[in-house]
């Protein structure tokens, strides 16, 4: 009995079972599973394939304009006649002939892309990377609504151990998700660059991490204090819409307002789309991928300490 009251599991036996546990809570569930397939389906599938911006600056685009004749008096063209008159029908076809020789470049100078649906699917990635993290929280108010956090915290299990393996949960799941997004983004069309490695895969990966346990830090101390659902909720609704629109996930940011360009450039979500981006469709930038990367790791390492010295002291009151 006594070897039992002195048994003191250490930080990473902890770390493991408490992370197995959060892990077969979501893989055993197969609706839960099977939802978080079909929203990344969905949205690209239908918001991806719906948002044809390069159709806008196509000849098809144009043709459906209706051009109306224009007339040019003789005399501002210095010829013998009344007037001038010019068919719609041919101005029509001479904007036609317009656009469809710019509309490549035009998307390929706004997106670095010439699909639309390549720069969306990778925004998409960082979308629900940063939505599946901010959710981390509610499982901690389940544990605790439930008591199984309070007969966690009755154990010798550590601390941290508790922290932690909710993070790596959030971040695990995270990955899992990107992974899915991008097999489906590349089975319904996204182009990859001639850059693309497999090595480039597991950039993708860190780059995830680095918000995810950011992310997740946060909103895991803003939460394990609350027994109530609504609270956490509301919070995240409350930012997600902010957090996506004021960044790059859908839109370049150079395109936009110059006081929403000064939010996107703070905005962690901006440079985890813009590194996922340069390690799959856009021609590999080094410099731009190393500054993405600082950012990530400050955003990640700053937040980590804030939320994890946080949740410590409120775990443990």
């Amino acid at each position: 009995m006594s070897s039992i009251n002195e048994y003191n599991p250490s930080l990473l036996r902890g770390l493991w079972a408490l992370t197995l546990r959060e892990l077969k809570k979501w893989l055993n569930d197969p609706i839960m599973l099977l939802m978080f397939i079909l929203q990344p389906l969905i949205w690209m599938g239908l918001l991806g394939k719906s948002m044809n911006i390069q159709g806008i600056f196509s000849s098809g685009g144009v043709s459906r304009i209706q051009i109306h004749d224009i007339e040019i008096p003789g005399k501002l063209l210095n010829l013998p006649v009344d007037k001038v008159i010019i068919p719609g029908a041919v101005i029509s076809q001479a904007f036609q002939q317009i656009f469809s020789n710019i509309s490549t470049t035009v998307m390929q100078n706004t997106f670095g892309v010439t699909d639309y649906f390549s720069y969306m699917a990778i925004g998409m990635i960082s979308m629900i990377v940063m939505t599946t993290t901010m959710f981390s929280g509610m499982s901690i108010v389940w544990d605790r609504r439930l008591g199984f956090l309070d007969k966690v915290l009755s154990t010798p299990v550590p601390r941290a151990a508790i922290i932690f393996a909710k993070i790596l949960n959030a971040t695990f799941r995270a990955m899992f998700q990107a992974t899915v997004i991008l097999i489906l983004a590349y089975l319904l069309g996204l182009q990859v660059s001639q850059t693309f490695t497999f090595f480039n895969i597991l950039g993708v990966y860190a780059a995830i991490f680095l918000l995810s346990v950011g992310f997740s830090s946060v909103f895991l101390a803003f939460s394990i204090r609350s027994t109530r659902m609504e609270r956490p909720m509301q919070f995240v609704s409350l930012i997600t819409m902010p957090l996506m629109f004021a960044s790059n996930t859908f839109f370049p940011i150079s395109l936009m307002p110059e006081w929403i360009q000064v939010i996107a450039r703070v905005n962690p979500l901006t440079y985890l789309t813009d590194a996922i981006r340069q390690l799959t469709i856009l021609p590999l930038d080094i410099s731009a991928l190393i500054i993405d990367f600082i950012f990530l790791s400050i955003f990640a390492v700053t937040l980590s300490i804030i939320g994890i010295t946080l949740s410590w002291r409120y775990l443990t009151k």
